[in-house]
């Protein structure tokens, strides 16, 4: 069986790794991949954004699954190009994927069918946004209309917070026109956050185990929001047995019958960001992927094949499906360039990748690439996930850290508290 794996970031090379243990033995491609995933089957010099190139070369070598790593793709049309042809394309269409490529249409959507979320307003004029803010005051959580790497949320602790955010987005563009042309400006919801990931065959769902994110460049949750600089999974002790009905209840079953009633059922994964108020869950965010940090760390304790899980979703199976899971920890430590979420520095040697694996980690290439040289080279923001499975969560940060500390490159960045969140919880492990 051929499959075809698009996306060069960790998450991707994950997803390579887990499809590669399948017993059907799979031929895997990687487009365009990263030196993590050459070591698992070939790859594509085929952007990931660039759907009538993905396209020709699946026709031309008579893929039978393409698995959809990042938002762009998905956001762009891909699966629908896909299937127009033919092909069987693991995702959501562009219409379902609009829950992600766009904040104000996941805002719109949360209202229409009354899924709890933050209070917001939209604006599509800086002006209008300022005015408001100067209303409201602080603290309010500022948005990009589009897609923005995971980057473009601002957790404004004041009226200036808030103002600067407006302008980078609206007027400064640093998202680019299309992603700042609109903003959405929220109240500040209060708990703590957890990602939820649901395998969908556009009417059933199959809730994935819980995993965390910590989103914020700097240990405390300081600093500005990145793509992810760790996760652990799961999450002991955070969901009580209340919260997780109401999940299921007023957020799982109204998100996917209120896409099927809208003509755009969901197909894929569904990254559903979650607050854990004292008045239950509510949404966040919406994504159309799995999350990258916290893929890495589902995708090691996941027990089941994962090449039949996503099978049975195009195939409209899951209601007959389930997942088995580990019960040992897993955790993911973001390793990144320095002055990451902002401009750094590339093509810096990377050396340890060998002793950290022998130290028990596992590492997925992010952000590198081989130069010319043939040396390892950094080539992003976020440049490897060094991860560790064990039967403590103590264990797994010791094993994920030890391989941290034994990978070098100039600048290297992590946070050192990745999981701490898990020890101060009743129930951590």
């Amino acid at each position: 069986m051929k499959i075809l794996v698009i996306g060069s970031g960790g998450r991707e090379h994950a997803l390579a790794w887990k499809l590669k243990s399948s017993p059907r033995t799979p031929e895997l491609f990687i487009a365009p991949g990263n030196p993590g995933t050459a070591t698992l089957g070939t790859n594509v010099p085929v952007k990931a954004d660039d759907i009538d190139g993905l396209l020709r070369f699946a026709l031309e070598q008579a893929i039978d699954l393409t698995v959809v790593g990042p938002e762009v793709p998905l956001t762009l049309g891909i699966v629908d190009a896909f299937k127009e042809r033919g092909l069987r394309c693991w995702g959501p269409s562009k219409a379902a994927a609009k829950l992600e490529g766009s904040k104000v249409e996941m805002k719109e959507f949360l209202r229409r069918h009354n899924i709890p979320t933050a209070a917001f307003k939209v604006f599509n004029k800086p002006a209008e946004a300022h005015a408001y803010i100067d209303e409201a005051g602080g603290p309010l959580v500022v948005k990009s209309d589009g897609l923005a790497a995971g980057k473009g949320v601002t957790v404004a602790k004041d009226a200036a917070e808030a103002h600067d955010a407006v302008e980078r987005i609206m007027v400064k563009h640093e998202f680019g026109k299309a992603a700042g042309a609109q903003v959405v400006i929220e109240e500040v919801l209060r708990g703590e956050e957890v990602s939820v990931f649901a395998l969908c065959d556009g009417h059933n769902a199959v809730l994935l185990d819980y995993a965390q994110d910590h989103k914020q460049v700097n240990d405390g949750d300081e600093g500005p929001n990145t793509g992810g600089m760790g996760a652990f999974s799961p999450v002991p002790g955070l969901l009580k047995p209340r919260d997780e009905d109401e999940l299921v209840r007023r957020i799982v079953v109204p998100t996917m019958s209120g896409l099927v009633k809208e003509g755009r059922p969901y197909v894929g994964v569904l990254f559903l960001g979650l607050m854990i108020t004292d008045g239950g869950p509510k949404v966040i965010e919406y994504n159309v992927r799995f999350g990258d940090p916290e893929c890495q760390t589902l995708l090691m304790r996941l027990d089941s094949d994962l090449l039949d899980l996503l099978e049975a979703c195009i195939d409209g199976t899951l209601e007959s499906r389930s997942c088995d899971w580990h019960r040992d920890i897993a955790v993911c430590v973001t390793m990144a360039s320095g002055g990451y979420p902002g401009s750094y520095a590339s093509d810096l040697p990377i050396t340890g990748i060998e002793a950290a694996e022998r130290l028990g980690a596992t590492v997925f290439h992010a952000g590198t690439r081989t130069d010319k040289q043939g040396r390892l080279v950094t080539a992003g923001g976020r440049v490897l996930s060094v991860c560790a499975r064990a039967p403590s969560l103590a264990e797994a940060r010791r094993i994920a850290y030890a391989g941290c500390d034994a990978i070098s490159f100039t600048g290297k960045h992590l946070r050192r508290d990745i999981g701490e969140r898990a020890k101060a919880r009743k129930g951590g492990r």
